[in-house]
Order: structure tokens, then sequence, then C-alpha cells
């Protein structure tokens, strides 16, 4: 026998509060929670959220659920507002009028938005979308149910969609909050450091000894840049070259600690000795490949009439301190050690020498790929010449 409507989405509300809150990803909360609201009764067939992210390439994330199918991610790059998916969508006359909205899709005409259209020929009947109320500011949550119920949904179930949608809010803000949360530490301190941000390791003094690849690499002439190129050309130019340092680092295991003005400090963790072979080889794939990719984007720079990107890296290995330092309500996290300023004196010596790259004898010795001699010549700081390394010819 059927709950009377008033009383079916109890077994939801408490399921919400005793273990939806525990589920830490949006698509198996999701997931979850609508098999729920099906197993109450409720004819929904598929259900959309929309929610607004604080992130850097993404204006929004989507989350899109089909009876019997997994949860599908869409993401929103920004601009989407200004295309036609969006424009004259239910989703934008319910965000931007904060007001529910129902369609019969029996009853379309052509003027109605292509996404209707799609919902009924995917076999929907009704197709009703409402704001979630949370706290936080900015633009609120969307979410849309469609039925493919012969009958679409009765004013019962468009109640209990309505309370659904509120007693979903408490655990989608919470989702809003952790993505904002990783998302800023992301972008700000790199995934490994965020991570270590997020799990804790927040108190000044905070840290680890970790042996690694230290990366530095500097633009070179970047005092000239600034003299002859107006401030617009420099940051273009400043973000192209970074954007080619993330990129090569990225792709080969690197992680970008921090942007010292035009240089760019990096690391390649080594869990073990055994895997530092691996990891050096992977450090001078990166540098290659920046070097190839600045080459190519030179390439297109020249035809513009722009400034080429030119550059040194300096590749030392070495056991630093990783962790927090600063005032006691201002932190900083960052490597310490010698291999620090080893690896920037490196750098340095790359224009003196005329090449792209130079490495230390402890990188050379680790590093199972030919390595071309430089000779032995002096860093500043350091007492005794040291010999260094670069790429073969």
């Amino acid at each position: 026998m059927t709950a009377p409507a008033a009383d079916r989405l109890l077994p939801v509300a408490k399921w919400l509060m005793r273990e939806g809150r525990l589920i830490r990803r949006p698509d198996a909360f999701i997931e979850q929670l609508m098999n729920r609201v099906l197993e109450a009764g409720v004819p929904v067939w598929r259900m959309y959220v929309g929610l607004q992210l604080v992130h850097p390439q993404l204006q929004a994330m989507g989350y899109l659920w089909r009876r019997g199918e997994r949860v599908e991610s869409v993401a929103r790059a920004y601009g989407v507002q200004f295309t036609p998916a969006y424009i004259g969508s239910p989703i934008q006359e319910v965000r931007e009028g904060g007001a529910p909205v129902r369609y019969r899709l029996d009853r379309l005409t052509e003027r109605h938005h292509h996404v209707l259209h799609e919902v009924k020929d995917g076999g929907g009947t009704d197709y009703f979308s409402l704001p979630m109320h949370v706290r936080r500011d900015g633009p609120l949550p969307v979410v849309a149910f469609a039925s493919d119920h012969k009958g679409g949904f009765s004013e019962a179930d468009i109640d209990d969609l309505t309370r659904l949608v509120d007693m979903m809010g408490a655990v989608t803000e919470m989702h809003i909050e952790e993505s904002v949360a990783q998302t800023v530490a992301q972008t700000y301190l790199g995934r490994h450091v965020g991570e270590r941000i997020l799990h804790g390791m927040i108190r000044r003094g905070d840290g680890e000894e970790i042996r690694a690849v230290l990366w530095f690499s500097d633009l070179r002439d970047f005092t000239g840049l600034n003299e002859r190129l107006p401030p617009d050309q420099v940051l273009e130019l400043l973000n192209n070259y970074f954007q080619l340092v993330g990129d090569a680092l990225a792709k080969h295991g690197g992680e970008i600690l921090k942007f010292i003005g035009d240089g760019v400090m990096a690391y390649f963790p080594a869990e073990d000795a055994l895997f530092m072979p691996m990891v050096t080889s992977a450090a001078l794939d990166a540098a290659r490949q920046l070097i190839a990719d600045a080459e190519a984007a030179n390439e297109a720079r020249a035809t513009g009439g722009a400034e080429p990107i030119r550059f040194g890296i300096g590749l030392h290995v070495g056991t630093v301190t990783f962790g927090n330092i600063g005032t006691e309500d201002r932190l900083d996290f960052t490597v310490i050690g010698s291999a620090v300023n080893r690896a920037s004196r490196l750098e340095g010596l790359t224009k003196a020498l005329g090449v792209r790259v130079c490495a230390s004898a402890e990188f050379n010795a680790d590093c199972p790929r030919p390595m071309k001699s430089l000779g032995k010549h002096r860093l500043r700081g350091v007492r005794e010449p040291v010999e260094i390394f670069t790429l073969p010819d």
C-alpha cells in the first residue's frame, strides 16, 4: 500500500539527516538520493542540478541524473550564459526570475526552448524547475525534474519535489562550500599542497622533509620587457609563459609551488630513492617540452610582431623542508633548504653559459639520461666551484 503523499518523503528526510551529509561527492549523493525518491513513489524520470562555481575555468557544474543510469557531470565554461543553450531556457527563467516554472511537454510549441523539446523527445511528459535557496551569496542553484509518467506530475508530486529541494539545500550547500575550498586551494597552492592544507597542515611550523627534483625557471630580460612594452602586453607574455611552463610540468608529474615575479618554482616529488631516475627523467622531459612549445609559440608570436618568450631552467636534486612559514595569522606554504637556492642559482647561470638548462652534478648522478658537462663553475653563495650539466646537443 502506498504511503500518504504527505508522508512518503519521510524515509528520504531521515536518510538525508543520517547519511546524506556523509557523502562527499555530489554525483554519488544525487544518485543515492534519487533512488530513494523513486522508492518513495515519486514518478521522476530525469533530474538536473545546476551549481554556480568559484573556478578559474568553469562558471557552473551541472549534474544530470536519469532513472537507471549513472549521474553525468556537465561542466559549463565561462560565457555559457551568452549561448543558445542558456538564453531562453527554463534554467535561465528560474535563475533570473527566482520562481518555479512548469511545462506540460505535450503542449509545447515552436517558441519553447529546445531543451524542453529534447526532454519531450526523450520520453518526458512533464517538466518542473525551481530555485534552491542556500545561504551562500551569488546565483542560486537550480533544480529541474522531468517525468515520463503518462499523466505527468500530480499536484502532490509537485509539492513533494518542492519539499525535496528544500531538504537538499543544506547538503548541497556543503558540497558547494567544499568545492569552493578545493578550487581555491588547488588554484592558488597546487593540487598536492592544496590537499595537504585542506587535510589540516595549517599551523605555522607544520612541515616535513622530502627529497625531490627542484625546478626553477625564469624569463630572460624581464626588466627590459617591462621598460619596452605596455603593461597589457607584459601581462599577456607573462601569462603565456606561465601556461607553457604549467602545461609541461603537469604532463610530466611536476607541480608549480609558487610564482616569484616572472619566475616559477616547482618540484617533482620522489617518494623513494628508487624512483629518482624516473623523476629526473620526467623533469628533463618537461624541460624539453617547454623548449619545444616555446619555440612553436615564438613562431606564432613573430608573425604578430610580439616579443619572443625566452627563459632559463635550473634543475637540482636535494632534500628540502616542505611546510608552513610566516606570521601567526598569515602563512605561506613553501620549500626551504639549500637545494632551493641551488636550483635558483643554476637557472641564473643559463644566460652566462648560453644554454636553456643548467643541472647540478647531483641531478646528473640520479638521471639515467645522457647529459653534457659544461665544466665547473661558481654558484653565488656556494664556496667551491661545481660541475654543471645541460641537455646534449
